[in-house]
């Protein structure tokens, strides 16, 4: 009898734990399919056709492995958890993860520390987000939509620690921010070519992208779309901050666009090394009070020595241009490292309007900067008339604008920057106005597949492109001219 009960209870070891609660992998280096865990527990996961569903708390354990490579969809229910202590491989063309009922979302996913997860082209919605407690995570060309707080509340994905990968991925209209960290944790992520719009449906007071403090190696943002829902009035773009001191802010925010927030970006820290490049911030301005927020780009510290360097960046249409509060700095352009070569145009409040607003007590240099896009060639004195410094406070700090530059906008830009694609994201049926330089328009999906071509007229033209969900690029060809363009197919 004795034996048999060992037998009995090594068998029960094999092949992982049944509880009230769900089922747990045996962890023994195995590795499983959707199939495979019906097998192992139907109590806790059925299969219909391509459907699965999940109704019982899933477990991977730390050695055993779950790979989803075929399109299917699992229907979750309502708070259930799947944890991941091993490995997660999500590599299907278009897999979905969603709740039974979309009134009841089901809590999420846990990435315990020491898992490896790989999720790409998936569809997550209608859950708890991502907690992302490991250093090794990557999410590539997913679509994340309508997912509320649960098992992670600082954001649909939060991460913790490490350098996580999260790119070519369209998250859309969560009840929390997009991407999140906390306070006191150290996490450089790489937030490459993402399209983030309407997130924070809460209204609460957190930006979309919502980040600590970093690792030496800098959190890099590049590439992505941040857009807002104007109806949300507290919800800004890009938060990188270390707000209790817990570490630094080591931080490159290059080329994306920023539009319809509350705020463009703040950094906020006592010890940063950022670099901010090649920004388009516009119509940052949905809460409409001046004295609460509104900046292109906010700075805050207590103490100086930050090292800040901004180029490139079109900053349109906020409630301020730059504000400085505080010991904080920036460098805008000098004769030396950093050609400068910002753009403003049209940032105000109350009838001013405010390109830079230097409210400390330090000195900046900003030259070879196009200072008021909207009168070219600019004077000192238009410069003048935009900037707040020491020569309209004393207390404040001098900036330093000569010379100013707007030679190397060139018409083509200018045009460029009229042209308007609207409704984006839509569902296909689309308006271009605005177009004086482009013949042609080839379609790309994000992963560089050439997927068709339209010939465009000058003016406005009316389209309609037969696409599945998912995020693509807009090449547009003139004669003289190239650019590109996102488009989102909801």
């Amino acid at each position: 009898m004795k034996q048999l009960l060992l037998n009995f209870f090594a068998t029960i070891g094999m092949i992982g734990m049944v509880t009230a609660q769900g089922y747990t992998t045996p962890d023994t280096n195995s590795t499983f399919t959707l199939d495979d865990l019906v097998s192992a527990s139907p109590s806790t996961i059925s299969v219909s056709g391509t459907t699965y569903t999940l109704v019982e708390d899933l477990t991977i354990s730390a050695s055993d492995t779950f790979n989803i490579s075929e399109d299917v969809t699992l229907e979750i229910g309502a708070d259930i958890l799947i944890t991941i202590y091993g490995v997660f491989n999500v590599n299907a063309d278009n897999a979905v993860f969603t709740a039974i009922d979309i009134t009841a979302p089901y809590d999420g996913f846990r990435f315990q520390e020491f898992s490896d997860i790989t999720i790409q082209n998936a569809t997550i919605q209608y859950g708890g987000g991502l907690r992302v407690l490991t250093e090794t995570f990557t999410i590539d060309n997913c679509l994340i939509t309508n997912n509320v707080s649960g098992v992670s509340t600082g954001g649909v994905i939060g991460v913790s620690r490490g350098k996580p990968q999260i790119t070519n991925n369209t998250i859309i209209f969560n009840q929390t921010t997009a991407i999140g960290s906390g306070a006191t944790n150290q996490v450089s992520p790489y937030i490459f070519n993402n399209y983030i719009e309407g997130n924070n449906q809460d209204n609460s007071n957190r930006p979309q992208i919502n980040l600590g403090p970093t690792l030496e190696d800098p959190t890099q943002i590049i590439q992505n779309t941040i857009k807002g829902d104007r109806s949300l009035s507290q919800v800004g773009g890009i938060s990188v901050s270390d707000l209790i001191s817990a570490g630094v802010v080591n931080a490159v925010i290059d080329d994306n666009i920023i539009t319809d927030n509350r705020y463009g970006m703040v950094i906020q820290s006592n010890n940063v090394s950022a670099f901010i490049r090649n920004n388009v911030i516009e119509d940052n301005n949905t809460q409409n009070n001046p004295n609460l927020g509104g900046s292109g780009i906010s700075l805050v510290a207590a103490l100086e020595g930050n090292v800040i360097v901004a180029s490139g960046n079109e900053i349109r249409r906020n409630l301020w241009g730059i504000t400085l509060q505080g010991e904080s700095m920036i460098n805008l352009g000098d004769d030396v490292d950093n050609i400068g070569q910002n753009v403003f145009s049209e940032n105000g409040n109350g009838g001013a309007i405010y390109a830079v607003y230097n409210n400390t007590d330090n000195p900046l240099t900003a030259m070879h900067n196009c200072w008021d896009e909207t009168n070219v060639p600019n004077t000192l004195a238009d410069a003048e008339a935009v900037i707040v410094h020491q020569n309209d406070i004393a207390t404040l700090g001098l900036v330093t604008f000569d010379p100013v530059n707007c030679g190397f906008l060139s018409l083509d830009e200018l045009a460029y920057n009229e042209m308007a694609i609207y409704p984006n994201p839509t569902s296909g049926q689309f308006g271009l106005t605005n177009n004086t330089l482009f013949d042609q328009m080839n379609v790309y999906s994000i992963d560089g597949k050439l997927i068709m071509q339209k010939t465009l007229q000058l003016g406005s033209n009316d389209l309609y492109l037969d696409l599945n969900t998912g995020l693509y690029l807009l090449e547009f060809n003139g004669l003289n001219a190239k650019a590109t363009k996102k488009l989102v197919i909801k």
